[in-house]
């Protein structure tokens, strides 16, 4: 999202004038200031996340997987059906976690626009970050609790 931005910055001085008018528009576009810079990055946050559970899912054929194993989901049939069950309950799933991941991404925006200061103290890839070790934690605990029999 940056690399346009920066790279129209080089242009908007240019002696050219729709040269620099392009741009200026793309300069203004991908400012990271601007409400269609933190639009386009959760528009872009939620696409890439639909991109790779799909990329992720397709590559384990999890209905196959089932229909090989002996394995079903009751009420529905297996093979095609299956597939598509699966297919649409991780397309709701999907739809739940990348708005989060999209809300967690321009969360920094946000509370710069409402806080009303320049400055953005915490940035959504430390945000991200904080939470990926936080659930790394939990789960590392839960797993040396189970493994002690401790509640």
């Amino acid at each position: 999202m940056l690399l346009p931005g920066m790279a129209a910055s080089y242009f908007v001085d240019s002696s050219v004038a729709w040269v620099a008018s392009i741009a200026t528009t793309v300069a203004t576009i991908f400012d990271s200031n601007g409400v269609t810079y933190w639009v386009l990055y959760f528009l872009l946050v939620v696409g890439f996340t639909y991109f790779y559970t799909t990329i992720i899912f397709e590559q384990q054929d999890l209905a196959g997987m089932l229909q090989r194993q002996g394995g079903f989901v009751p009420g529905i049939r297996p093979g095609k059906r299956t597939a598509d069950y699966l297919s649409g309950v991780l397309s709701r799933i999907t739809l739940v976690g990348a708005v989060f991941l999209g809300v967690v991404a321009v969360l920094p925006f946000l509370t710069r626009f409402i806080a009303g200061t320049g400055q953005m103290l915490v940035t959504s890839t430390g945000l991200l970050i904080v939470v990926g070790v936080v659930l790394d934690t939990m789960k590392q605990l839960e797993a040396q609790l189970l493994m002690r029999h401790y509640e």
